[in-house]
């Protein structure tokens, strides 16, 4: 990567999310969904700039620290996008989530992503609980993961007490 080069994605801090839990009451988002081939995306980049253009003609990006892209795949050929927002957005699926999220920050190649999902399950049934559904976020754009030097991959676990 060139020197020059001016990172567009925040530096992250993973100290932030690892290992923490959130109690999320009604977060805002807005939900779109990608394409995708074998979970490969396909129509990402487009998707992403039609939510952020929403996002910041109705006002309600959050601050850099707040910014969240989860990402579910429900299935192979489908991943569904959520973005938070400060407010309710017009002409956009507006969602809210809610619940207690468990996070872990994983950092390697996207061909290692079974392997955290795996570590993921482990970690939150060592605490006592079971999963509901895990959201990804992915922290950094591809010239920005050569720029840092790392590929840092939050995991999201929407948990619930398991009951023995």
């Amino acid at each position: 990567m060139e020197n020059n080069y001016k990172p567009c994605c925040p530096e992250f801090n993973p100290s932030l999310f690892d290992g923490k839990e959130f109690d999320w009451m009604q977060k805002t988002f807005i939900k779109d969904s990608v394409m995708t081939f074998m979970h490969m995306p396909l129509n990402l980049h487009q998707v992403m700039l039609r939510m952020w253009n929403k996002i910041k003609n109705a006002e309600a990006a959050p601050a850099d620290q707040d910014f969240l892209m989860l990402c579910y795949d429900p299935s192979a050929w489908k991943t569904e996008v959520y973005m938070t927002t400060t407010k309710i957005v017009p002409n956009a699926n507006n969602i809210t989530l809610s619940g207690n999220f468990m996070a872990k920050v994983f950092d390697g190649p996207y061909k290692d992503v079974s392997k955290f999902f795996k570590e993921m399950e482990t970690y939150v049934a060592s605490k006592g609980k079971s999963i509901s559904k895990i959201y990804i976020h992915y922290t950094y754009c591809p010239k920005c993961i050569k720029h840092y030097g790392h590929n840092y991959m939050i995991f999201f676990a929407e948990t619930q007490e398991t009951v023995i």
